[in-house]
């Protein structure tokens, strides 16, 4: 009894750390808004997620096929720079860029699929950025008539 109660405390202790971190992170990293595009609403496994490949600016960099780069924020805008030793790819999509390895955000069932948006309308994401590894969404928000509204999903 008192090992099972020892694991607990430390599967507990873990998850407060991972929380902790997550929190402060949010709290100290830069945010910005970027414009994506919706890939899947649904994963059988997941529950029902929006995910999304983010849309970026490349620095200084002419990529025709994938290329490695690191994410920093410059005023209110994502910006990337190639970085050989980074996970994160960027690949063209038509005259945009994109990460890619698309991003998961979790919707409630309650909710409708934010993700499918009439006409004029583009999904963002307002997201933290880490110094290494892709963004982390916070919240989606839709841009229409060059007005960003956050979108309440809770």
């Amino acid at each position: 009894m008192r090992n099972a109660i020892l694991v607990g405390l430390i599967q507990a202790a873990v998850l407060l750390s991972i929380t902790g971190k997550f929190l402060y992170d949010r709290e100290r990293l830069p945010r910005v808004w970027v414009k994506v595009a919706p890939v899947d609403p649904n994963h059988l496994l997941r529950g029902r997620y929006v995910r999304f490949h983010v849309f970026v600016e490349p620095a200084n960099l002419e990529a025709t096929l994938m290329v490695h780069v690191r994410l920093s924020v410059e005023g209110e805008r994502l910006k990337v720079y190639r970085n050989d030793s980074s996970p994160l790819n960027i690949v063209p999509a038509g005259k945009e860029f994109r990460l890619n390895e698309p991003l998961a955000f979790y919707i409630p069932e309650h909710i409708p699929d934010p993700s499918r948006r009439p006409a004029g309308e583009e999904l963002w994401v307002e997201a933290t950025i880490p110094p290494k590894g892709p963004p982390r969404p916070l919240r989606l928000g839709i841009k229409k008539d060059g007005v960003l509204t956050p979108l309440v999903t809770r």
